[in-house]
């Protein structure tokens, strides 16, 4: 049955996010409703409200989230009602060329049905006044219940913090993924070689992450670069050897500074500005990794030397949620949260109820906020009138 649910739906592009009740349909095969608990607010939601990024509207935003289990549809045999999940916007195909070779954020089925807004196998769960609303990057946890694809779910162990769990989806998996799946940041070997100096340009929930990324991978030198002095020191919080603001000849005097003039072996760019893609080309050692994380608004052009990358042998990465393989790598995260190696409760410095989604939006895009999070203290569902 049709059920009602409250929801921040985006109209259009550039308006605030307006609270609604939407309807939701009952989940379809292989689908699972979903109460949710908490919600992470991401910069790539701000890119969608703003027309950065191509989203079809009207739609129901939000992509970080956690929750529980409240019914499965027909042939779902992975999750059962009452379990706390984690929710990863990569249910890949499987199936594609890409999925094939491991490699399931290239998913290409993936990608055409999010553009389009809908759900895995391309249905739509959500309409308000019968009119369609769109899904965004599978997910739309800007809502009490959510309908989801089982393969979205990540179950998590009974009486996790869900606050903390819906970032692990996308901030911390493509923060650390970028690290030790993408990039592959070397450690350094007794008495044979040094550990790698990496620089993170952006100390927010991705660039945190990126931080924790390079002290898993044993980096010896870790510089945090941001304009915010309250981020800078979050980051040494969080594992960075160094930090500085981010103007690009203080930046550059710094690395000399710690390279003897040889520039970072990496450089993670984990905010979306095209001038940091710029300002980390140019910070880098020959052989060196720049790695692009963020996502800056679509169209962004950069310059870089081609001849310093060829003769250089340098490499530019792009990064997609880390390169994740989410039923594998997000146990991974959760195992190494609860033995004390990763730093995640620290990551959430707002708590904002549904009703105050366009205040968590605006902290999170001014950067006063490392991540924000919506909490649902309850979502009551009611049915709908005939």
């Amino acid at each position: 049955m049709t059920m009602h649910t409250k929801a921040a739906v985006l109209w259009a592009v550039d308006e605030p996010l307006r609270l609604a009740e939407v309807e939701l349909a009952p989940p379809g095969p292989r689908e699972v409703l979903v109460r949710i608990e908490a919600s992470g607010v991401c910069h790539s939601d701000w890119n969608a409200a703003t027309g950065a990024s191509a989203t079809r509207l009207p739609a129901v935003l939000g992509h970080e989230g956690s929750g529980v289990v409240e019914t499965v549809g027909d042939a779902v045999t992975t999750v059962s009602a009452g379990q706390q999940v984690l929710l990863t916007w990569l249910p890949a195909c499987a199936a594609c060329r890409a999925c094939r070779q491991g490699r399931p954020v290239l998913c290409e089925v993936m990608r055409q049905q999010m553009a389009a807004g809908s759900l895995p196998g391309g249905g739509f769960r959500l309409s308000a006044d019968g009119r369609r609303l769109h899904h965004y990057s599978y997910l739309s946890t800007f809502a009490g219940y959510v309908v989801v694809h089982e393969r979205s779910c990540v179950p998590v162990p009974a009486g996790t913090d869900m606050d903390v769990a819906a970032l692990v989806g996308c901030a911390v998996m493509t923060g650390i993924g970028a690290v030790i799946n993408r990039a592959r940041v070397r450690p350094g070997s007794a008495g044979v070689e040094p550990g790698s100096t990496v620089v993170v340009l952006g100390a927010g929930g991705v660039g945190l992450n990126c931080i924790q990324g390079c002290v898993l991978a044993g980096a010896r030198q870790i510089v945090a670069a941001d304009r915010l002095a309250a981020k800078r020191q979050a980051a040494l919080r969080f594992g960075a050897t160094h930090v500085i603001g981010s103007a690009a000849g203080d930046l550059a005097q710094a690395v000399a500074g710690l390279t003897d003039g040889l520039g970072a072996d990496y450089v993670f760019v984990a905010a979306g500005a095209g001038s940091l893609i710029e300002t980390g080309g140019a910070l880098l050692r020959r052989g060196g990794s720049l790695v692009l994380v963020g996502l800056p608004p679509a169209g962004t052009r950069v310059s870089l030397d081609p001849l310093a990358i060829a003769d250089g042998s340098l490499r530019v990465l792009g990064s997609k949620l880390g390169a994740a393989r989410p039923q594998y790598d997000i146990p991974r995260l959760a195992g190494l949260y609860q033995a004390g190696r990763l730093r995640l409760d620290e990551l959430i410095s707002g708590r904002f109820p549904l009703d105050r989604i366009n205040d968590a939006m605006a902290s999170a895009k001014a950067g006063a906020q490392l991540r924000p999070v919506i909490v649902f203290p309850g979502a009551c569902p009611s049915p709908a009138p005939p």
